[in-house]
């Protein structure tokens, strides 16, 4: 499990056979109609080569997600430390309003591993 964009939002991330990776963004709602909701948008497709890793969420409430970086180190000194594993790369937010308009914004994030105590 590793951090997402808002405090309390989270990514999770399983890797399975042959690098297809699978999991969900946990997010608090933007809208009015579900401000504060927390969310739950599955991966439609990921993958991960070598520490290439790439996912996109399935739509919710209008709002998908496309990651596209890499999986290395972070400043955690041993496995199981907060961000001892970080994600890092480029999150495209797309968002289809009521008229069926499309705006997307991309900005680069650094998602960092919880602490293993955490996870239990």
């Amino acid at each position: 499990m590793y951090s997402f964009l808002k405090e309390g939002e989270f990514v999770q991330v399983t890797v399975e056979d042959a690098g297809r990776v699978t999991g969900f963004v946990s997010r608090y709602g933007d809208l009015e109609s579900d401000k504060g909701a927390f969310l739950d948008q599955f991966f439609k497709t990921g993958k991960l080569e070598g520490t290439s890793l790439t996912f996109t969420t399935d739509v919710v409430h209008g709002t998908a997600y496309e990651f596209k970086g890499t999986v290395g180190r972070g400043e955690g000194k041993k496995p199981g430390d907060e961000a001892y594993y970080v994600l890092k790369g480029m999150l495209t937010e797309r968002v289809t309003d009521v008229n069926q308009k499309t705006s997307s914004k991309s900005r680069e994030v650094t998602f960092k591993a919880f602490p293993a105590e955490a996870e239990q």
